[in-house]
């Protein structure tokens, strides 16, 4: 049974701490496009998010996203894939309005054609490793132009800003240099003549850090515990 009254209280909570932490640094909080990550929480939750005026939902698996857009296709709904996408599952990823992962010219290639299937066209984010990680994927700093170049002349796909999945700390703050580099990888980037429309968006914050995320630019949160509540163990 969804608690929708607890529902509410969370996602208002969510919203009023985006606009008190883009009012800190003179950013208006209509600049800020508050996704909330679904993932393992079922399409009931989807609906009754919907029912209090909410439009962006992320999920991390297109395995897991495609049943719950199917379950929620009569409401007008923008869904993001926020989670690493396999080469081989870039096919069936076409039916996404935003993938916030994209770290090859190769995927690039592959969701142009997924999306020119599905009569439509798919924003794309190009999401960076700026911490090496090994378990976590994105492209190097010095391969993100030609990303970015990939998509240049493509019909299906239309790149719009950049992704981080920066390393865990319990400390927000020491995430905050990760966002800066970001911050400022776009305006190197820009630098070099990629065109402002392809930058615009900045996605990176989650649940324990999207405030910190908020001050350093981010356009796009990426937001599920502080909303649907803790997960299960799945």
């Amino acid at each position: 049974m969804i608690d929708s009254s607890a529902l509410r209280t969370r996602l208002d909570d969510v919203r009023a701490r985006i606009a008190r932490a883009a009012g800190r640094v003179g950013r208006d909080p209509a600049s800020i496009c508050l996704i909330a990550v679904s993932k393992t929480f079922p399409a009931d939750c989807v609906r009754a998010a919907a029912d209090l005026g909410h439009v962006d939902f992320g999920e991390n698996k297109v395995q897991e996203a495609l049943p719950k857009m199917d379950q929620t296709a009569d409401l007008r709904l923008r869904w993001h894939l926020v989670g690493h996408l396999q080469s081989n599952k870039a096919k069936k990823a076409g039916r996404f309005d935003m993938i916030h992962s994209v770290d090859s010219a190769a995927l690039v290639s592959r969701l142009d054609e997924a999306a020119r299937a599905s009569n439509k066209t798919v924003e794309l984010l190009v999401q960076v490793d700026l911490a090496g990680e090994a378990t976590k994927h994105g492209a190097q700093e010095d391969q993100v132009a030609g990303v970015f170049e990939a998509a240049r002349s493509l019909t299906g796909v239309r790149p719009v800003g950049l992704m981080l999945l920066p390393p865990f700390f319990d400390d927000p703050e020491a995430v905050r240099p990760f966002f800066r580099r970001l911050s400022e990888l776009r305006q190197r980037l820009l630098g070099r003549g990629i065109a402002a429309p392809a930058l615009r968006h900045l996605s990176m914050g989650m649940s324990h850090d999207f405030e910190v995320a908020v001050e350093e630019g981010a356009t796009l949160v990426r937001v599920g515990t502080a909303i649907f509540g803790e997960r299960s163990v799945r």
